[in-house]
């Protein structure tokens, strides 16, 4: 008989048995549901769980896998999850301490990519950094864009094509290194000569067509028209002036251009702007008649002069001599400045040569048409000295009038060698209208026909004979200069200084010395007196015999008149 304990022993050792077998062949159907995963594999997974950092991810294996949730966002930093999404995700490694498997969505994202790559495909892309030697763009992965192959010419500032998205061709794709090359300059290339084959045959003179602005240069822009460029230059960008083209034109415009000529073998083509509309110089005439007042705005400044616009490609030149009436215009700035508007007066036209002369002044009356009446000759008037030259002083007479008081006019007597030797610019003085000159604009004052001429009266106070004293004031080769009295002045010639001869007046006088001579003639037509010390030297001579005769006569008349009385006395006597 089996004893009982043992039997019970028996029982839970088959049923221990059983548990372990049950135990086991639970594992392994659990471990045969799970996936076979191997590291670096692309596997789907469905999304478990979202949080505020990081998204949980089931891929079928005994552990799950978390992945931040950085990866998950946009270009615009969203996210758009929701549990049970199914996604595709690298599986980077088992599990860790925490028991969790490492995932990626970037990497499988970039792997799938990779898969998809290859040199010679076009892919679209977006520009997203600078970096040296040319642009990051995103691709799915980051790739490089060389600066020469952006564009079919350099770009100067690349910054500008960031956040851009553009088609590309891969150049270059080495998948071990992770590297790719882009170039946009290829696949623009390629357009380019299919779109030039087309454009060479549909080019025609005459023809208007849209191209795009692709360079700039001094002398006008070249223009796209679709594989082939054609020169617009800077004459047929406008009507008008145009300084440079880039006050026009900037690169990448687009515009609307007439053929003017056309090379096909050469392949050139001559190309005009202005032409797309009509002339407005075929209405100039109509438009702005002559003595019509007009205005425009200031568009160039010169030496000579000022370029005003009337309308768009017609323009007016207001020379410097028509600004003022009065004032000296040295340089148009000193009257207007580029963007001023005026109002002018057309002077006369030229049509063929495109020109059209403007007055600024003669929108003001001429001042010069009333000055005659307001200052008739004679009268006197009052002014500042404004300005002092070698030939005169320039008076202010009214306003931007001045009137010129030459120096012969500046003294009646006195020798001015330069008129800063009586007047300082800012001096009042006053002076007598001369003479008034409309048509040279000339104004004529004098000082010293305030005061009456002293020569009327020399012929007068100094006849011929007539003794003078004086100092001699300069002593010449030919003579001296003796003044008789303030600002009059004689000239003893050296014939005339002595009886004997007399080989240089220097040795005869000095500067300053006082001398006396005789009154020869009076020339009040040249303002000259002749004297001579010889005359005088006769005169007196010829006097004190004068003298001596009368003496003589009187003495010989008292003897007789003595005789005559004792011859009487001794009459009456007898």
């Amino acid at each position: 008989m089996v004893d009982r304990k043992d039997k019970l022993n028996s029982d839970t050792d088959e049923m221990d048995a059983e548990e372990m077998d049950m135990e086991q062949s639970f594992e392994a159907m659990f471990e045969s549901s799970m996936q076979e995963l191997n590291v670096g594999d692309v596997v789907r997974g469905t999304i478990v769980q979202v949080n505020d950092d990081n998204v949980v991810v089931d891929v079928g294996y005994k552990s799950e896998g978390v992945i931040p949730l950085a990866e998950f966002r946009d270009e615009n930093g969203q996210v758009d999850l929701k549990v049970g999404d199914e996604i595709e995700v690298l599986f980077e490694r088992r599990e860790n301490e925490s028991g969790l498997i490492g995932l990626s969505k970037e990497k499988a994202d970039r792997q799938k990519i990779w898969g998809s790559l290859e040199e010679g495909a076009v892919v679209e892309g977006r520009i997203v950094g600078r970096i040296k030697g040319g642009l990051t763009v995103d691709i799915g992965i980051n790739a490089f864009l060389p600066g020469s192959q952006v564009d079919l010419r350099p770009v100067r500032n690349l910054e500008k094509l960031i956040g851009t998205t553009l088609d590309f061709k891969i150049i270059k794709l080495n998948k071990r290194r992770g590297n790719i090359v882009l170039s946009r300059r290829v696949l623009l290339e390629e357009k380019r000569e299919t779109q030039r084959a087309d454009t060479l045959e549909t080019l025609s003179e005459g023809q208007a067509v849209e191209g795009t602005v692709k360079n700039l240069t001094d002398y006008g822009a070249f223009i796209d028209l679709g594989g082939i460029d054609g020169l617009l230059h800077i004459t047929d960008m406008s009507w008008g002036r145009v300084n440079h083209p880039s006050d026009v034109l900037a690169i990448g415009d687009k515009i609307n251009v007439k053929i003017l000529k056309y090379d096909r073998e050469r392949e050139r083509v001559s190309l005009g702007l202005k032409q797309i509309t009509p002339d407005p110089w075929l209405e100039v005439e109509t438009a702005y008649p002559v003595d019509a007042r007009v205005s425009g705005k200031v568009v160039s400044l010169t030496d000579y002069g000022a370029f005003v616009e009337l309308e768009d490609g017609v323009e007016g030149l207001i020379h410097v001599s028509e600004m003022s009436w009065t004032k000296r215009i040295k340089h148009p700035n000193k009257m207007l400045n580029v963007g001023d508007e005026v109002e002018t007066l057309v002077l006369a036209l030229d049509i063929p040569n495109r020109r059209i002369s403007l007055g600024l002044k003669q929108i003001e009356p001429n001042p010069w048409d009333v000055i005659g009446e307001k200052f008739p000759v004679g009268t006197i008037i009052e002014g500042q000295v404004k300005n002092i030259t070698d030939f005169g002083v320039f008076v202010g007479v009214d306003e931007g009038i001045d009137g010129l008081v030459h120096i012969s006019d500046l003294s009646w007597t006195k020798r001015v060698k330069h008129p800063s030797e009586l007047f300082k610019k800012g001096d009042t003085v006053k002076a007598v209208v001369l003479n008034i000159d409309r048509d040279n604009e000339r104004f004529s004052l004098g000082l010293k026909q305030l005061t009456p001429d002293p020569w009327e009266l020399i012929p007068v106070k100094y006849a011929p004979g007539t003794i003078v004293r004086g100092k001699a004031t300069s002593v010449t080769d030919f003579g001296i200069f003796l003044e008789i009295e303030e600002g009059i002045e004689g000239l003893i010639h050296v014939s005339e200084l002595s009886r004997e001869k007399v080989e240089t007046p220097k040795e005869f006088a000095n500067v300053g010395d006082l001398l006396e001579a005789a009154v020869l003639s009076v020339d009040i037509v040249d303002r000259k007196i002749a004297l001579s010390i010889k005359q005088l030297t006769h005169h007196k001579e010829k006097a004190e015999v004068q003298e001596f005769m009368g003496a003589s006569k009187q003495a010989t008349s008292s003897m007789g008149a003595l005789l005559q009385g004792a011859m009487d006395r001794k009459g009456e006597e007898s």
